[in-house]
């Protein structure tokens, strides 16, 4: 698991563990993670299933509760088959757009 932080950001990278030990991992140390917004990239994973996104569903409910954006980066899977509870974009770039954009909404109190 790398880990990277940017401003009010945590990247978390995964490099060859499979997605449940990720998600395992980051609910072991989420006192470090939950008050950032957390982008987790899943980029350096070949073979992603709907399976494994929906590993994260529980932490991303729990992690955007609190105000925060979850974002998942992975361009190895069908956006269109994800579900609506889980943000998943194929680009870092698009990750950080829609942590701005949640800022924007919870700023306005949507």
């Amino acid at each position: 698991m790398i880990i990277d932080r940017d401003g009010n950001t945590t990247i978390i990278a995964q490099e060859k563990a499979s997605v449940k030990t990720l998600v395992n991992n980051i609910e072991q140390a989420y006192d470090k993670y939950k008050n950032y917004h957390l982008i987790v990239r899943l980029s350096s994973l070949e073979k992603i299933k709907l399976e494994d996104i929906l590993e994260f569903l529980r932490l991303s409910n729990n992690h955007r509760a609190d105000k925060k954006s979850f974002v998942v980066v992975s361009d190895q899977v069908d956006l269109d088959n994800m579900p609506d509870e889980i943000v998943v974009v194929p680009t870092i770039q698009e990750a950080y757009d829609i942590i701005e954009m949640e800022d924007m909404e919870r700023d306005l109190g949507f």
